[in-house]
């Protein structure tokens, strides 16, 4: 029996590479491509603020087409809907039937998802939903998944923590009410090796910076 085939939304970060991780382990799809909205202006992932010559290398690393969806800059919400419509018509074209989430337990963020995939044609997958987060973290670090941390919301943790990599004393170093995936926007992260790829994505820290109220840390190819 031939799997479905889906697509994966794709940020560049740790809940989405262990959704991949979770989705090639599974027999019910066969992940086909990962698909990116990134910011067209400056050539970036949207809010994670990797550059697009990372992404390009993790997909290649993962082994799988990218499809890329440039935002502009400003994106109203009408712009970005219209532009992933167009990104969901093509998948359905292609014979594609499932769009997979990396998402954890926002209920909100579920179901706007569920609501714009409505008669699409396209089937929402969540395989890493409602987990327990403190656990999952531990899980990705136990199978080797390598991440740095990419953006910080100020707001909820230290500038500091923005370039770290994702690790145990990461874990152990985060306050108290801080999600140990960063499920709520605290932080926003760069995977570079795991299980979903083939081989590691060489990178290397660069500079930190404010913009918007975030802070960024950097990362180039290394």
């Amino acid at each position: 029996m031939t799997r479905p085939k889906a697509l994966l939304s794709w940020s560049s970060g740790k809940d989405a590479a262990w959704a991949l991780h979770i989705l090639q382990q599974s027999e019910d799809v066969e992940v086909v491509g990962l698909l990116t909205t990134t910011n067209a202006a400056f050539e970036r992932v949207a809010m994670h603020g990797v550059r697009e010559a990372l992404l390009e290398a993790q997909a290649e690393a993962a082994g799988l087409p990218l499809w890329k969806v440039p935002l502009p800059w400003p994106c109203p919400n009408e712009a970005y809907e219209a532009l992933m419509a167009q990104a969901c018509a093509r998948a359905v074209a292609d014979g594609i039937e499932v769009m997979a989430f990396g998402d954890l337990f926002l209920e909100d963020v579920r179901e706007y998802r569920i609501q714009k995939l409505a008669g699409t044609g396209l089937k929402p997958r969540f395989p890493i939903w409602n987990s327990d987060t403190a656990s999952l973290a531990r899980s990705m670090l136990a199978a080797g998944l390598k991440a740095t941390l990419t953006c910080v919301d100020p707001r909820a943790l230290a500038a500091s923590f923005a370039g770290r990599d994702f690790d145990a004393q990461l874990l152990a170093d985060l306050p108290a009410g801080v999600d140990p995936c960063g499920e709520r926007g605290e932080f926003h992260s760069f995977a570079w090796d795991g299980p979903m790829f083939q081989h590691p994505v060489p990178v290397q820290r660069g500079d930190v910076v404010e913009r918007d109220g975030f802070i960024f840390a950097d990362l180039v190819p290394a």
